[in-house]
């Protein structure tokens, strides 16, 4: 049940217009037209991306992770296709002061169980020294798989903070996709899901109607305090942190250079 619009009523600053239901599916469905073709759209970019050449690289070269070295190959589990995300790392800093976007990205797919049904495998990898690594990935929870990939050659390793993908042949590995900055929000549903508020990300970047607050800098909600409260600051951590058992508040972020 719907009430009768009362414009007497104040609105929120910088709120929609208060209309009737009937008002509202007209709107809706007139951006409706713009949202399947910007599906569409989407789709035949997939399409293209399906048909980019591939490199083909050395499949037998050796990362390290749980079970030790271990050849690239073997991350594929026995299928043909896998997916990896490439998290950056910051040797020697603590769990608190890791890469708040790629913990982002990384805690968004904890299970790879669809992924799989289609013959997909899936991986982290990370230029961390797996010493370093095994501690944080506990500490997180994380049950995918992860690897060191120290010194290993692109496009394993080398710059990391991307989202990859590979196909195998046999004992052949080709690279046939690789993105990164906002191509990787394939990997965060949060986003999605606040595009489509009404206050959006609360990003300073983005159109907000007349009258409201213009937001504040990109990816502010990423890391708080104790309390919850948002802060890039040394008493800071990635916000999935604070809910792991023996998070505890911090006064530093331990960090010493940019990460690798």
């Amino acid at each position: 049940m719907t009430s009768t619009p009362d414009p007497s009523t104040s609105a929120l600053p910088g709120s929609p217009p208060i209309v009737d239901i009937a008002t509202w599916r007209a709107a809706r469905a007139e951006l409706l037209v713009r949202e399947k073709a910007h599906t569409r759209e989407g789709d035949a970019i997939a399409a293209a991306r399906r048909r980019l050449p591939m490199v083909e690289f050395d499949g037998s070269v050796e990362v390290v992770g749980a079970d030790g070295p271990v050849p690239f190959l073997d991350l594929f589990q026995g299928r043909d296709e896998l997916v990896v995300y490439q998290h950056m790392w910051h040797d020697g800093a603590p769990h608190q002061g890791q890469c708040e976007g790629c913990t982002n990205a990384a805690w968004h797919l904890k299970d790879a169980v669809y992924l799989n049904a289609r013959g997909v495998s899936f991986a982290i990898l990370t230029t961390g020294r797996w010493e370093e690594v095994e501690p944080f990935v506990a500490f997180m929870g994380y049950t995918q798989p992860w690897y060191s990939v120290r010194d290993v050659p692109p496009p394993v390793g080398g710059d990391m903070g991307y989202v990859s993908c590979f196909l195998r042949d046999g004992d052949r590995t080709f690279l046939t996709y690789s993105t990164t900055g906002r191509g990787n929000e394939a990997f965060n549903a949060t986003f999605g899901l606040l595009d489509m508020t009404p206050y959006g990300r609360g990003e300073a970047w983005e159109d907000h109607p007349e009258g409201r607050s213009q937001g504040h800098e990109p990816c502010w909600y990423w890391r708080s305090d104790a309390d919850g409260n948002p802060t890039w600051g040394p008493t800071s951590r990635p916000v999935p942190q604070w809910t792991r058992p023996g998070a505890t508040p911090v006064d530093t972020l331990g960090r010493r250079g940019p990460h690798c």
